[in-house]
């Protein structure tokens, strides 16, 4: 069961629809759509803590190896960095529909491309930020 799926199996349990779960984390309906949906993630571990304790589970259960990553791509490339990794998640989970690895070799594989793809990222953030604002990520620590 991926985060989407729980959440709306905890929200429902709880008897709130999308909009009353949304007023009380703060964010649009839509914004829990798109988290049922899997199209997007709580972009920070903080979202994931309040989603818990207003859903009386623990922030680990919520938190897939792949939530985990995609807080983390968020955090520093925003949703559009998160659209792009959900790409190729879901591009990975297709290539492997087939069963021909294990399930430990597809997890590694996983993990693989997740590290490719902050790697790359980190790569066109140096080459392709011009220098002026390179200083200022660098006194952010990112």
């Amino acid at each position: 069961m991926n985060f989407g799926e729980k959440l709306k199996d905890l929200r429902t349990q709880k008897g709130w629809s999308q909009e009353e779960l949304a007023k009380q984390m703060g964010v649009t309906r839509r914004t829990i759509g798109g988290y049922e949906a899997g199209t997007t993630y709580p972009r920070t571990r903080d979202m994931y803590a309040k989603l818990a304790e207003l859903l009386e589970t623990d922030v680990n259960y919520l938190m897939t190896e792949n939530e985990e990553f995609m807080t983390e791509v968020g955090s520093f490339y925003g949703r559009r960095g998160q659209a792009q990794a959900s790409e190729i998640l879901s591009q990975t989970r297709e290539l492997f529909a087939g069963g021909s690895l294990s399930e430990e070799d597809q997890k590694a594989f996983a993990i693989e491309m997740q590290r490719i793809f902050m790697d790359s990222k980190k790569v066109a953030r140096e080459k392709f930020t011009p220098k002026k604002y390179r200083k200022n990520d660098e006194d952010n620590g990112t």
